[in-house]
């Protein structure tokens, strides 16, 4: 890399290479940005994986209110009303702008957008790409037009290990360049890094993405947010590979079915059937394989022939697992998928930190509440973008401040977290478990080595697990089965998750509300 990186001095620094990193790059020019992507461009991005689409209200006989409503009723309580409007509401441009990127969304024969259907939505709303790679067309189109953007400094294997903060304000970016360390002065940080799948053993993300950017946060002193919110996709392939391949909500939402090894069709007789909110229908083929059995997609009568045409890259995969999905079942399984928590941040995506700013599956927006809705991910990442990049722009420019590069330190491990934090914070959660897991997890999280960032996330979610005492979308307690009346958002800094770790810990017996704001 030939780039002079006194050159880059006081340029805003986006840490991440997904949908929501490139589109706040894009969106900021002409300004001068740097761009870090810790490995070549959508290699380890969880967008390039997203086989649904944007859910935006386009077709004919929806709008943005019932769109609403679809999201507020899966959030189960916990959305942001006011900020979920307000994303919604711009859904519909935000699949413009992609279009206009060059993204090549599918189309009926009159022209307009092919729209889908997915679970706990009212209307078909989903707008995809090439069936089932909406994803990864997007990243090719952002990736290409990024490429070209003369404003975008793109520094590729270059990864972010700490943030340089005083007064609770960034000054730059601490990171590193194989063996290299490197200082980025900045004033201006956006963190885009995506989920936190690679903490647990079975999950549908690239295992590269384990919480780096929400460690990142909580050492600079940032508010985390509902970090106990874990969503379960019902439909992993069950198989041996992981990362587990993804069998989209679309699927059902084109006929498909769960049925056991028996042909019973288990789902039935529930709420919405197949198509019952997401955290509804994992848990119920988590019990099911619980009981002996085991769990199959049947698309054999819809979409049937028209599968492999439909889905290509879920149909080749199955090819190659020796199953046709139009004769036989596929078997599946839940798996992690999409994290609602993150870094708490307002409607300009400002967190508490001054100068540092989240976008994407990092932030906590207040969209998704205790349950995202299907194909609303993507779309919040769009369009939350944009006001990103907005808010940069207005933010009186600080150059940030000269440091030499210090120690580093090392490259994160994830694989000794997890275990612990697929026994304690899987589908259903005890207390027990919980606190079993946090004793485990505290010493590794204060410790310097490689385990150290990602433990420090998992023991923050499972600080927040523990302390939510009932059950509310994806969090299902089987100590606390009910749901409290009044719904509160969680609020976590590394200080106070280290307090509360250590009182559970010791006593197994924190309040409530010493954890939450």
């Amino acid at each position: 890399m030939s780039v002079d990186l006194a050159d880059l001095v006081g340029r805003p620094v986006i840490i991440g290479g997904g949908a929501a990193g490139l589109m706040t790059a894009l969106a900021l020019a002409p300004e001068p940005v740097v761009l870090l992507s810790k490995s070549p461009l959508g290699a380890e991005a969880s967008s390039m994986w997203a086989q649904g689409g944007l859910a935006a209200a386009v077709g004919g006989d929806d709008n943005p209110a019932l769109h609403l409503q679809d999201t507020i009723l899966a959030g189960a309580g916990l959305c942001d009303e006011a900020a979920a409007r307000r994303i919604i509401d711009a859904a519909p441009a935000a699949v413009e702008r992609l279009a206009q990127h060059g993204v090549a969304f599918d189309r009926d024969a009159s022209g307009r957008w092919r729209l889908g259907l997915e679970a706990a939505h009212s209307r078909n709303r989903i707008v995809h790409a090439t069936g089932d790679g909406t994803g990864r067309e997007i990243m090719r189109a952002l990736i290409a037009s990024v490429r070209r953007c003369p404003s975008v400094t793109l520094l590729e294997g270059v990864e972010a290990r700490r943030l340089i903060v005083a007064d609770n304000a960034i000054q730059g970016v601490l990171a590193v360049r194989g063996e290299e360390p490197l200082v980025l002065a900045t004033a201006r940080v956006v963190i885009a890094t995506g989920g936190i799948g690679g903490l647990f053993l079975d999950s549908t993300n690239p295992s590269g993405c384990f919480g780096q950017g929400l460690a990142l946060a909580a050492r600079a002193g940032a508010v985390l947010s509902d970090l106990e919110f874990v969503q379960f996709h019902p439909t992993a392939f069950d198989g041996p590979s992981r990362p587990l391949p993804l069998l989209t909500e679309a699927i059902r939402g084109d006929g498909a079915v769960l049925i056991d090894e028996t042909g019973t069709r288990f789902m039935a007789d529930e709420p919405g059937a197949e198509l019952a909110p997401r955290d509804v229908v994992a848990r119920a083929v988590w019990r099911r394989r619980a009981q002996g059995h085991r769990v199959f997609l049947d698309a054999r009568e819809k979409p049937g022939r028209d599968f492999a045409a439909r889905y290509p890259v879920i149909s080749a995969f199955c090819g190659m697992a020796g199953i046709d999905p139009a004769i036989d079942p596929i078997p599946v399984r839940p798996a992690v998928h999409y994290h609602m928590g993150g870094i708490a941040v307002d409607a300009m995506g400002r967190s508490s930190v001054e100068g540092l700013w989240a976008c994407g599956e990092a932030s906590r927006t207040g969209l998704h509440g205790a349950n995202r809705l299907a194909s609303n991910s993507l779309m919040e990442a769009i369009v939350c973008a944009q006001w990103v990049a907005g808010s940069i722009a207005g933010t009186a420019h600080r150059a940030g401040r000269a440091y030499e590069p210090t120690a580093i330190p090392p490259a994160s491990d994830p694989s000794a977290v997890r275990p612990l934090l697929s026994e304690a914070l899987g589908v259903l959660r005890e207390r027990g478990g919980i606190a079993a897991a946090i004793r485990c997890l505290l010493p590794l999280a204060q410790a310097a080595g490689a385990a150290a960032d990602p433990t420090l996330v998992g023991l923050m979610m499972s600080v927040a697990a523990h302390a939510r005492e009932e059950s509310r979308g994806a969090h299902c307690r089987s100590d606390c089965p009910d749901t409290l009346p009044v719904a509160q958002p969680s609020s976590l800094t590394l200080s106070s998750a280290i307090a509360a770790a250590k009182e559970i810990a010791e006593t197994d017996r924190p309040s409530f509300r010493s954890v939450v704001s």
